[in-house]
């Protein structure tokens, strides 16, 4: 099954970030495929490179990226969301990229299945 996920909650805010990643970590054990991640509202600042963590705290945006190399998964930022949280190009962690609704939009369309979390 391929699965597309939707995170509109932030990474120390909410459970609903670690749910999603939890979700497609276990999707992806199973054998599905999780060909997008779309981040919007405050999920945008999942992937601000700026964001950090203490040492013993679970490093949220650094698991998605490292999700997405080994599996091929596309991080998706909303850019119009992005952009009225502070978030740029330049502050962007590694393995995510900027982009508009359009993505969510096909990635609802390509899915079998579109997972939504957070409010």
């Amino acid at each position: 099954m391929k699965f597309g996920i939707l995170v509109n909650e932030g990474p120390y805010n909410h459970q609903a970030v670690d749910s999603a990643y939890q979700f497609a970590k276990a999707a992806i054990a199973k054998g599905h495929t999780v060909s997008r991640v779309f981040f919007y509202y405050d999920g945008v600042h999942n992937a601000n490179k700026l964001l950090e963590a203490p040492q013993d705290e679970r490093q949220i945006g650094k698991l998605w990226a490292e999700m997405a190399k080994e599996h091929g998964v596309d991080l998706v930022v909303c850019v119009a969301a992005g952009l009225r949280r502070g978030l740029k190009e330049e502050t962007l962690a590694e393995g995510f990229r900027i982009s508009g609704l359009g993505q969510l939009i096909e990635v609802g369309i390509q899915a079998d299945r579109m997972m939504t979390f957070g409010d």
